[in-house]
């Protein structure tokens, strides 16, 4: 067993989102949106914080690691879960970030998905764009989509991914995953491949690029439902970026392209639910003949507008949806409000239903990083008992030497063997 394994599995435990390793810092995990230090764990120097980190990089990740000081690669415990992984290196040496991918793909029941987000899923041609900031449950959404059609339909879906996260099983669908950078040199190659692969529908893990992006719009109109993803806030400016990434002497093509092949748009962001864990928060677009014609004619800015009396085919804005969880008693109105983008729009609805807001950060702010020792009976808090250790290494004592080359690269001590221990004693 890898020595960060253990880390992995308690970061599963406490239903973290993201667990952080920073030479010279303990590692952190992100619970319900806030940053936490693990306690227990010890201050990795930054030979052994490479080391760690390589126990567990794929050959091929681990040779562009050191050329280019960073890599991607999804790394799996069998019967825990799948880890999307970033190495990196900063002022301070090595480091990494993983987000925990569960095993168990959670269904649009599970999510709670409006009716018009699956609504999605039943078209058999079109562009559909789910969009939000990063770490806003993007993938989770497009997994539980593509887990209905797998389930709903008989179809053949290519899904194209940096790294793959999610893993699929057939269930009344073909599901072909490929891996930017393992099986596929970029995104652009792997959709205009697919284009000769039979596909019914495809995935494009990110449209990061102009061609990506092009190649996506054409996929859609030569009869094909692409799903896709971008970094942004609202529907509106998500049709804004897609028009803007094309020189100016051909977005007047590419808005009449992109108004006949946009089917709709789903951004998205994570509440703090009361009591722990956190909950999505959506805005849909439904492009319907009015939006397509704002889109044709240069006037996305009178989308939300339409949005606004778009009620009926499940259109909703995102301070709709922050209301209704307000309103459901899931989320705060501090944290609604901090999650808003027209923040003036949502404290005048809150004060509407009478439930104005207690303070600009209550519920919002981040916990402090240091001087911080949370209960171990705290619900989602990290324990803190005595400190563990590497091999040789107290939390107040120099680094421990490392294995000699040729050596077993396992560390023999389990990071979490001095918390279990004194759990047992209780």
């Amino acid at each position: 067993m890898a020595w960060i394994d253990s880390l992995f599995k308690r970061m599963v435990e406490l239903n973290a989102s993201d667990l952080h390793m920073t030479s010279g810092k303990k590692p952190m995990l992100r619970l319900d949106g806030d940053m936490m230090p693990m306690e227990e764990c010890p201050i990795l120097a930054p030979d052994q914080m490479r080391q760690v980190l390589n126990e567990i990089c794929p050959e091929a990740s681990r040779r562009q690691f050191e050329s280019e000081s960073d890599t991607d690669f999804a790394y799996e415990i069998p019967g825990l879960a799948r880890f999307r992984s970033n190495f990196f290196v900063d002022h301070r040496g090595p480091g990494a970030v993983f987000r925990v991918i569960p095993e168990k793909i959670l269904t649009v029941e599970d999510l709670g998905l409006p009716p018009a987000v699956l609504d999605f899923c039943r078209l058999s041609k079109g562009l559909v764009v789910v969009t939000g900031p990063t770490g806003s449950g993007k993938s989770t959404t497009l997994a539980a989509m593509v887990d209905w059609i797998n389930k709903n339909r008989s179809d053949h879906i290519i899904t194209i991914e940096d790294p793959i996260e999610f893993v699929h099983q057939d269930h009344k669908c073909l599901i072909n995953q490929r891996e930017v950078g393992g099986h596929t040199q970029s995104f652009k190659r792997a959709l205009r491949a697919a284009l000769r692969e039979d596909p019914d529908i495809v995935l494009v893990g990110e449209m990061r690029d102009l061609e990506t992006i092009e190649i996506a719009i054409e996929t859609a109109e030569t009869g094909h439902l692409v799903f896709g993803t971008l970094h942004t806030t609202t529907a509106a400016s998500t049709v804004d970026r897609v028009i803007d990434q094309f020189p100016a002497d051909r977005q007047a093509q590419i808005r009449t392209m992109l108004s006949t092949s946009l089917k709709g748009v789903v951004a998205q962001t994570l509440c703090k639910k009361k009591g722990g864990g956190r909950v999505a928060a959506l805005e849909v677009l439904v492009v319907n003949s009015a939006v397509s014609s704002l889109i044709r004619e240069g006037k996305t800015h009178q989308i939300v507008s339409s949005m606004q009396m778009g009620g009926k085919v499940g259109m909703r804005l995102l301070n709709d949806s922050l209301l209704e969880l307000v309103k459901q008693g899931q989320v705060t109105p501090e944290e609604a409000h901090l999650r808003a983008v027209d923040k003036d729009g949502l404290s005048q609805r809150l004060r509407e239903i009478g439930m104005g807001l207690a303070g600009s950060t209550v519920g919002g702010a981040e916990a402090p990083l240091s001087g911080i020792a949370p209960s171990p009976s705290a619900a989602g808090a990290v324990p803190t008992p005595d400190a563990s250790f590497i091999p040789g290494q107290q939390a107040d004592q120099p680094a421990a030497p490392l294995p000699q080359d040729g050596a077993n690269p396992h560390y023999e001590a389990d990071p979490f063997e001095q918390f279990k221990a004194k759990k047992g004693r209780r």
